[in-house]
């Protein structure tokens, strides 16, 4: 059995879409329904393997036929061939159509088997292996040339049925859609039919006719999918679909009987119980013989036709008899069921050969069918819909003093509830924050703790977190809750003038401001915006974020014993709580920076230094890998800074440490050694590249000019020590000292130079 891929269901889905917006023009077929001959029996095989009927013309031996099906005299005939000449037109990528086939078949042309379906033994015979419909693959240069079909069958009908057309295979998949977009459509709905009543089934019980309708439903989506042509597109396995067909076409009449004869229960309907039972017994002995292989499936049709002609029959007679009595909606069910069955009984009468062969709408029958209990449905829920209208109204105009004051009340007590839930978990929920903030290293650690923890601080409260961005010149939010499904917060606040105004709360019936509570709840907005500030050793006073929340129209309520100004006073004060935190992390983080920054030039300082090196010297023995060492010092600082002054000194301190920061990698760590002297640590580095590295550095740092206001001052130039591990050292303690050795090398070598030591 082959699975179904999403990738499948995806194409089909699109072909769907494609062949309904297709142009007519997009399906045209050569349709084959002249010039086709027939021969009773079984050809003869050569010693190669092929038909000697397909070699040879034998005119005399082949009779005309209007259609390649049922030839006259079969007599219990199981093999028969046809041919007919194909037409000569030019085709892109051609294929022979064709409906069905009773019941295998062999194609051959020009001497060669082109197509087979079905396996034939040594006496030309097969067993059924469903009734799919054929797409046959032409060869080049086929036009004018007799196609030869070999069919065996042992079914009542013998040979190809339906359609038979030429087309390109494109055209033919559009072409099939498009047959079976409306059996497929009308299949959902019936399925969803079913899944309803089927829930009504369980959630009422003591209503058994749910049960039957959902059978019923089911029935009829399930004969739908597998009997339209698309489903061999979904799932190729033609066997499996005509079993699913065949069983759901054999329980409808047992679940229209299970229906009559619960609406006719009082009446004893013991030919609808035998009728509906008889079927069942019967979908299960022809199944399951089927599958044991001791019947063909398609044996099992043609008798379940000839019973469901004999129990349609029954049942009209037993339903006509009661009709009158049977309340409205059952009329209309039956009505519909009677459309479906004479629906059902014209394609029995097509696929038999009593009528010419047409595509009978039985997915209509199945979609009035659905209609019918939808209407039935709505017109039920109207009808209750109406009379608990008429019962609330009554009740509503009895209560509506009571009601009234039973809803004030529990507002009331829904705000006291949540007032006070928030007061006494927020201080809770306070000291938690401040102690996973305290834990914290840097500023941007703290955020993502706010982000996380603010909602539970404000909770029931919905609002907003905002972050400072671009040295306060906007906020970015950070974090929202309490919106779900309402439309997205701005993303970004502009406040180049400065963040907006820091809402006003005042304590409860503060006394210094001259402000009650209930004046404040009286001017209150709809959210408030508290300010979370930080106390910065560089910057000052700084608004590191805002926060919004808003504010629930029972928190302003009148009559509440519960104001809302002290919960709000207390996060506000909760709020500053946290900014006295974040100017500690903020102080901390600022002395850790000064700590091991040069304050001139931005780079790491020697205390910085001195403990990098220690790290990075153990990281290199125990990963055995290199360790490069370079000590930079600025030629004739001294006579540069007596001639130009100190701070054009400074200036070309900053200028080198510029160059330096840029010239490395990332990995590579640039630190001021001290005065005009810097050290660079290259781990991972050999001592070529090291080397390599110095000097372009020296190169880039001769071809820069030190600025100083409008000035000019010149060039500068360096000279550079490198020292490297293991080439050249024994041990990476060492490499401090040889590259100051090698440094003082490069001076005594007339500066402006690399040397390694």
């Amino acid at each position: 059995m082959q699975m179904l891929y999403l990738p499948r269901v995806t194409s089909l889905i699109f072909l769907f879409a494609l062949s309904f917006f297709a142009p007519q023009a997009a399906v045209a077929a050569v349709d084959l329904d002249e010039g086709w001959e027939y021969r009773w029996g079984d050809s003869p095989f050569t010693d190669d393997g092929v038909p000697q009927w397909t070699q040879t013309d034998e005119p005399g031996q082949w009779q005309s036929i209007g259609f390649p099906s049922n030839p006259p005299g079969r007599d219990g005939r199981e093999h028969a061939w046809y041919r007919v000449t194909l037409p000569d037109t030019e085709w892109q990528e051609p294929v022979l159509y064709i409906f069905s086939v009773d019941l295998i078949v062999q194609v051959w042309l020009d001497g060669e088997q082109i197509y087979q379906y079905g396996t034939f033994d040594d006496q030309g015979r097969g067993r059924f292996e469903g009734w799919p419909w054929h797409a046959i693959p032409l060869p080049e240069g086929f036009g004018g040339k007799k196609a030869y079909f070999r069919v065996f069958s042992d079914y009542t009908d013998i040979g190809l049925w339906g359609e038979v057309s030429i087309m390109n295979r494109p055209d033919l998949t559009l072409f099939i859609l498009k047959n079976s977009l409306e059996a497929l459509v009308i299949a959902g709905f019936s399925a969803l039919i079913a899944l309803l009543a089927m829930i009504f089934a369980l959630l009422q019980a003591e209503k058994k006719s749910f049960g039957s309708i959902a059978l019923f439903s089911l029935a009829s989506a399930i004969l739908l999918l597998s009997e339209s042509q698309a489903s061999q597109l979904l799932w190729n396995a033609p066997l499996l679909w005509d079993y699913l067909a065949a069983g759901s076409y054999y329980l409808l009449p047992v679940a229209m009987g299970l229906l009559l004869e619960q609406w006719f229960s009082d009446n004893r309907p013991w030919l609808i119980n035998l009728v509906w039972k008889f079927h069942l017994v019967y979908a299960v002995a022809a199944l399951g013989l089927a599958l044991a292989g001791a019947v063909d499936l398609s044996a099992t049709f043609p008798v379940f036709d000839a019973l469901l002609l004999a129990s349609l029959a029954a049942i009209t007679v037993v339903v006509a008899r009661r009709f009158r009595h049977l309340k409205i909606e059952q009329q209309v069910i039956l009505g519909a069921y009677g459309i479906f069955c004479s629906l059902l009984v014209l394609d029995m009468a097509v696929a038999h050969g009593f009528l010419p062969w047409w595509r009978v709408p039985v997915s209509w029958g199945t979609l009035i069918f659905s209609l019918a209990v939808v209407m039935i449905s709505l017109w039920h829920y109207g009808r209750t819909q109406q009379a608990l209208y008429r019962l609330n109204l009554s009740l509503e105009q009895q209560v509506a003093e009571r009601t009234e004051k039973a809803e004030a009340l529990a507002r009331r007590e829904q705000a006291r509830v949540r007032m006070l839930t928030f007061e006494n978990e927020k201080t809770r929920v306070l000291n938690d924050i401040i102690a996973e903030l305290q834990d914290c290293i840097s500023l941007n650690q703290t955020f993502h703790i706010l982000a996380r923890r603010l909602p539970d601080l404000c909770s029931p409260l919905r609002g907003m977190l905002y972050q400072r961005v671009e040295q306060g010149r906007a906020f970015e939010l950070l974090t929202r809750w309490g919106y779900a499904g309402e439309p997205e917060s701005l993303p970004r606040i502009e406040t180049p003038d400065g963040p907006p105004s820091h809402s006003q709360v005042p304590t409860p019936y503060d006394v210094d401001s001259g402000l009650s509570q209930s004046e404040w709840q009286d001017g209150v907005e709809d959210s408030l915006c508290l300010w979370i500030n930080l106390q910065s050793a560089t910057e000052g006073p700084v608004t590191m974020a805002l926060l919004f929340v808003e504010v629930p129209e029972e928190f302003t309520a009148d009559g509440t014993d519960y104001g809302s100004a002290r919960l709000f006073q207390a996060l506000s004060q909760g709020v500053q709580k946290i900014g006295i935190v974040l100017s500690s992390i903020s102080l901390r983080e600022e002395l850790q920076k000064y700590s091991y920054e040069d304050a001139l030039t931005g780079l790491k300082n020697r205390r910085y230094f001195d403990q990098l090196f220690e790290h990075e010297s153990a990281v290199a023995v125990r990963s055995e890998q290199p360790l490069s060492l370079l000590m930079v010092d600025i030629d004739h600082f001294k006579q540069f800074n007596d001639t130009h002054g100190h701070e054009a000194g400074d200036a070309a301190l900053k200028a080198v440490a510029n160059i330096l920061a840029r010239h490395f990698r990332d990995s590579d760590v640039v630190c001021r050694f001290g005065g005009e002297e810097f050290v660079i640590t290259m781990a991972g580095s050999s001592a070529m590249a090291a080397c390599d590295k110095a000097r372009e550095l020296a190169r880039a740092v001769r071809t820069v000019s030190v600025k100083h206001g409008d000035n000019d001052l010149g060039h500068v130039t360096i000279s550079v020590g490198v020292s490297s591990w293991p080439e050249y050292s024994d041990s990476p303690d060492s490499l401090l000292g040889l590259a100051d050795r090698a440094l003082y090398r490069a001076k005594e070598a007339g500066r402006d130079r690399v040397e390694i030591l």
